[in-house]
């Protein structure tokens, strides 16, 4: 009998197992998961007080996929709420309709004058553009450019814009390019439709984000609890921390690339290299529940400032009720941090990081008020 082997039971590893198990229906399909519970990074975790339960997922989570067959595997889990897009922007005391380019009204005059005065204006280069920077540059101007979009890449990414690409896939589609008109309505006016990228985003109505995938999840096994520490790819065995081993013939990971080939001690060493210089961000989780059930007003929001450390929150309790106790309402901030910007640098040497962001998110949010 041919054995696959999936490692990680978040939402890639769950599909990757459901359907290898459809195309060889004689085989063998595990999933190795190192945690207790399946979802990965699409899963989430409780948090219990007095009111009750309140679920948050690992970070925001909206499914906005064209896919049909995408939308009928989900649909068919868990019937989805839909939602319109409403995002808003935090930037110095002002709360701007999102995207903040081509709404501009609730700014102070003199940076909305100085912005539009930027973008008619604008001598940045257009063409065989390098990098992010000079693409932000080239479409909104350098005032907005230095004054938003740097730096929330700063928050969000970690890095100066400058060492991203300009990669299509990511760029063109999710960063709205308006044209001259739309600049000056979205400056004298916040009675401006909504220009985001996704017209409609949907969630899971009974809760939690995985719960699109549960019926895959419900149909395929897991082994849970089975953190693999070595891979042996010649005699094809996979070494665990339980100091258990398991053989297989196909091996299909969903690990991250750079610790996966940690687990490779015979792999090459242009490979091991290669791996030493991939980057990520990652980010730390401020979650908050309310004995209120309508303390957000807006499903996400983005925030600018830098002083100011996360760069999104998000109402878990808005994607869907049942995430939060009745009568009560969630938030979520997040904050990114990579090895360019470690999370121990954005707080005061020697400080408990977990007191030192909770204080610090909630003392903000205090101080934004609401949009």
């Amino acid at each position: 009998m041919k054995k696959i082997a999936v490692l990680g039971a978040g939402i890639a590893g769950i599909s990757a197992a459901f359907h290898a198990q459809e195309k060889y229906p004689n085989a063998e399909v595990l999933i190795y998961e190192k945690s207790n519970d399946w979802g990965g990074l699409c899963g989430g975790f409780y948090i219990d007080s007095n009111k009750g339960k309140f679920w948050f997922d690992n970070a925001v989570h909206l499914s906005f996929a064209k896919d049909s067959y995408v939308q009928k595997v989900f649909a068919e889990s868990s019937k989805p709420i839909r939602h319109i897009p409403d995002p808003i922007n935090y930037f110095q005391g002002s709360w701007l309709k999102h995207p903040a380019q081509n709404n501009l009204f609730h700014l102070p005059v003199e940076m909305k004058v100085k912005a539009i005065k930027d973008m008619m204006n604008n001598h940045n280069k257009k063409e065989k553009l390098e990098n992010f920077e000079e693409w932000l540059k080239a479409q909104y101007g350098t005032f907005f450019t230095e004054n938003f979009s740097m730096k929330y890449t700063r928050k969000y990414w970690s890095v100066e814009a400058k060492e991203l690409n300009t990669n299509a896939k990511w760029v063109g589609s999710r960063f709205y390019q308006p044209s001259v008109e739309e600049v000056l309505e979205g400056a004298m006016t916040d009675d401006t439709p909504t220009t985001y990228y996704a017209q409609e985003q949907r969630y899971p109505e009974e809760g939690q984000y995985r719960s699109f995938v549960k019926n895959l999840a419900h149909q395929i096994t897991i082994k849970y609890n089975k953190e693999v520490k070595h891979i042996d790819t010649k005699k094809k065995i996979l070494s665990f921390t339980d100091d258990k081993q398991a053989s297989y013939d196909v091996l299909i990971s969903t690990l991250p690339l750079p610790e996966i080939i940690k687990m490779m001690p015979n792999a090459h060493k242009d490979v091991k290299d290669a791996a030493k210089n991939l980057h990520h961000t990652q980010v730390a989780l401020i979650s908050l529940g309310f004995n209120k059930p309508d303390i957000p007003k807006n499903l996400w929001f983005y925030v600018y400032d830098e002083d100011i450390l996360f760069a999104r929150v998000y109402s878990p309790s808005k994607k869907s009720p049942n995430n939060a106790p009745k009568g009560c309402s969630s938030l979520q901030a997040e904050v990114y941090f990579s090895t360019f910007k470690p999370l121990e640098k954005l707080a005061p040497k020697g400080s408990n990081l977990s007191q030192y962001f909770l204080a610090h998110t909630k003392d903000w949010l205090v101080r934004m008020g609401g949009g």
